[in-house]
């Protein structure tokens, strides 16, 4: 519980320094495209550092539930793969960092899964 509280706080931080990183530095350095990509990753990044915070919460009254640490996982990990490689793509202009991005959104998939799972076996 609290590995996850942590995590979606400092991602959570992360994403609004990096969100007005991306509205004020990167705006005269950036085209369009690119800052709408960085846009894209600060937006995932904002919303999966909230689910972390759930993740943990839900711990709290379900400690033993493996499908929610597994959902916490994959929220982090699609945060890390997803946000971290548009941010890259954006700032560097290396369009095979694309390739990876799609891991992260099916990270991102499987820790809704998991959630919904738990949420249909374990809550009345």
């Amino acid at each position: 519980m609290k590995l996850f509280l942590m995590l979606g706080s400092i991602s959570g931080f992360l994403s609004v320094a990096l969100g007005a990183f991306g509205a004020h530095a990167l705006k005269e350095k950036l085209d369009e495209y690119s800052l709408g990509i960085f846009h894209t990753g600060v937006t995932y990044q904002t919303t999966h550092a909230l689910a972390l915070v759930l993740v943990a919460l839900l711990l709290k009254w379900y400690p033993d539930s493996s499908g929610l640490v597994w959902a916490g996982w994959c929220f982090a990990a699609g945060t890390l793969i997803f946000s971290g490689s548009l941010y890259t793509l954006a700032m560097t202009g290396i369009k095979v960092l694309g390739a990876i991005t799609p891991i992260g959104g099916v990270l991102f998939l499987a820790g809704w899964a998991l959630l919904a799972i738990h949420a249909w076996k374990s809550v009345s």
